[in-house]
């Protein structure tokens, strides 16, 4: 089976790749103009599936849409192939959780609600594809992967902080590499471990030293997803969830 990933280049893509537990191509922006349809539909001919993690992030001076453009484009030229396209926990905005796929959607940004109008724009495509909404991911977020000394945390009176839903990037790539094996995925998936985990539990398990701030009427307390639908593709222990086994996780750069 031929495994292509696109925007190879970024966070995610440098976590995965030394983790992911097979052949695959990575191909990232500084080798390859992926935004081309021409060199797009040459590097995708023959592919059984496609991992898309190019897009564009918050703080980026491009547009937010080019993150529905670029999807079109990758499933426009990957014909004969299953395509995942990454998505993210923030088209649910601020809403209570647990948060489900077929639940309603809040996007509070830019780039949430570019996510959101890729995904719709996915589900009217004719090449089979997958939509994946990524919770956190150790190693590409705003916690770990953003940790400095002084590092700051909203936290509540009762010693509380928020709680998010993560996985580590073994644990994600094992994942992935499942859902690529199986047949007749549904269009969209939450992707997580089961329980959302303390960031500041996180932080701690990691040996990091932070700062607590008090939380505000804009912190969001918690983010979780409702992950059983991707359950019964892709199992999950309980250290899964901990803070402990996610920063052991991430600091396991081998395949699982």
């Amino acid at each position: 089976m031929r495994t292509v990933f696109l925007g190879a280049g970024g966070k995610l893509g440098r976590l995965l790749q030394p983790r992911w537990p097979a052949r695959a191509e990575w191909i990232a922006r500084d080798g390859v103009d992926i935004e081309d349809t021409g060199t797009l539909t040459r590097i995708l001919n023959g592919a059984d599936t496609v991992f898309c993690l190019a897009g564009v992030t918050p703080g980026s001076p491009r547009s937010m849409n080019l993150n529905v453009t670029l999807a079109q484009k990758v499933l426009d030229a990957a014909r004969g192939a299953h395509v995942f396209l990454f998505s993210s926990a923030a088209v649910y905005g601020a809403l209570p959780g647990p948060l489900r796929e077929n639940g309603p959607t809040a996007p509070q940004s830019d780039y949430a609600a570019a996510k959101l109008a890729m995904e719709r724009m996915a589900l009217a495509h004719r090449t089979s594809n997958t939509v994946l909404r990524l919770g956190n991911v150790a190693g590409a977020d705003a916690i770990l992967g953003g940790w400095k000394p002084g590092f700051q945390l909203d936290q509540y009176p009762d010693g509380r902080t928020p709680s998010r839903s993560y996985i580590g990037p073994g644990k994600l790539a094992q994942t992935l590499h499942k859902l690529a094996q199986t047949p007749d995925l549904p269009s969209l998936l939450n992707i997580a471990a089961p329980e959302a985990v303390e960031m500041g539990a996180l932080l701690d398990a990691a040996g990091f030293e932070w700062h607590s701030r008090p939380a505000t009427e804009r912190t969001i307390a918690e983010v979780q997803l409702k992950t059983a639908a991707l359950e019964e593709y892709a199992p999950f222990a309980p250290a899964d969830s901990t803070a402990a086994g996610i920063v052991q996780d991430w600091k396991n750069k081998e395949p699982t």
